[in-house]
């Protein structure tokens, strides 16, 4: 048992039952019963692949906001690739980026791929596939789509053409435009996604950007290189998957587009344009408000930047202190009003002594009998403390006892 076995009687099965379902339409052995259930097979593929699509979408964008830090890790570490690689795989996972999620839909296609290839030769060659019998394999043997048998492929001899039932020229013919169909879906998917959904910063900004550009050429040309080896129902189901990637990411582009790319400018002018006429106004976070609201919201937000800008007004305290609220010592006294006392006066106006203070002894301030237990004061106005008595007074105090 090969290892893709259960695939072709997956591949096999979900055919016949769609071919069961057209039958009574188109006929058992009719090419539209069979191509339908290609195309039904395809449909079916794809939207089992939708959530895979959109998270190659996140991926996609993620990559492009990233390619700044990508580039700078690269340049910083250019010389050390382990250190690079570290630094890389640490950013992403920070931002939860996963760079192969771009490529799932294609992988998980694949292997559906190569089933319907394999299946399509085994018929062709009159051999049963999976769930397919014999009468199954001699029905879709002989169906026909625009007179090419669903088995034929562009490089079949014309004997095996013969025996198919159908014409060299005519299977020749239509292969060849399915090819041109297959590749021009191709084109213009690729084409539309790098100019009209990608942010041209970014764009510059990243190092596979010429890369990117060659394989919108390349690609297409592949597929007409390998498509002349491919039977009709291949083709079929290749050119079904390109119409349905085609019109996938035209309504991924006109609804959701990147920010920054000239879809997503367009989207917001469409959207302003529908909310002008409604009389409302979009924002720049991309909500439709009121336009009545909007204004007077803006001017709300406008006067408090005004407030906010305001200076601050200055005293006059602090305008004398040359802006500064603290000044000097015998400035705060002046201002305040010093607890220093001015030196009592006699008769004749001039300073008289202070209790208890030695006669022979000049005061602080110039005077005579400062340094009593009052004190005097500094120079700078403040108070001085009190002194003990001189020693001669103490001396006294002991002759009297």
């Amino acid at each position: 048992m090969g290892l893709l076995n259960p695939l072709y009687d997956a591949v096999s099965w979900i055919i016949l039952q769609f071919h069961a379902l057209f039958s009574p339409l188109f006929g058992k052995d009719s090419g539209w019963a069979w191509g339908l259930s290609i195309v039904c097979l395809v449909v079916l593929i794809r939207i089992c692949l939708i959530p895979l699509f959109v998270k190659q979408i996140r991926a996609t964008r993620n990559m492009q906001i990233l390619q700044p830090k990508i580039k700078e890790i690269q340049n910083r570490y250019k010389n050390d690739k382990e250190r690079q690689s570290q630094e890389m795989m640490k950013l992403y996972k920070e931002t939860g980026t996963n760079p192969l999620s771009s490529c799932l839909p294609i992988l998980v296609q694949m292997p559906f791929f190569f089933a319907l290839f394999h299946v399509l030769n085994r018929v062709s060659g009159g051999r049963t596939v999976g769930v397919l019998n014999q009468a199954d394999v001699d029905s879709a043997k002989q169906a026909h789509i625009f007179g090419a048998p669903l088995a034929a492929k562009f490089t079949d001899s014309a004997s095996k053409i013969a025996n198919l039932d159908a014409d060299l020229t005519t299977v020749r013919i239509v292969t060849v435009v399915m090819i041109l169909l297959m590749s021009a879906s191709q084109f213009i998917t690729q084409r539309q996604l790098m100019v009209k959904n990608t942010d041209p910063a970014a764009m510059a900004a990243n190092p596979f950007a010429q890369q990117q550009k060659i394989l919108m050429y390349v690609f297409p040309i592949m597929f007409a290189v390998f498509g002349v080896n491919f039977p009709v129902g291949v083709l079929l189901y290749w050119l079904t998957t390109n119409i349905w990637t085609m019109g996938q990411q035209l309504f991924v582009i006109q609804r959701n587009p990147t920010p920054g790319s000239l879809a997503f400018t367009a989207r917001q002018e469409r959207l302003a344009e529908k909310a002008r006429k409604k009389g409302k106004v979009l924002t720049p976070e991309g909500d439709v408000v009121d336009a009545a609201e909007y204004e007077a919201k803006l001017a709300e937000e406008k006067e408090r930047a005004a407030k906010r800008a305001q200076p601050s007004r200055t005293t006059k305290a602090k305008r004398k202190g040359g802006g500064s609220t603290q000044g000097s010592p015998a400035q705060r006294s002046t201002v305040k009003g010093s607890t220093a006392r001015t030196p009592p006066t006699g008769g004749n106006g001039t300073p008289a002594p202070n209790i208890g203070a030695d006669a022979g002894t000049p005061g602080d301030t110039g005077s005579t009998g400062g340094t009593g237990s009052t004190g005097g004061s500094t120079a700078n106005g403040r108070p001085r403390p009190a002194r003990k008595q001189t020693q001669s007074r103490k001396n006294q105090g002991r002759k009297k006892s």
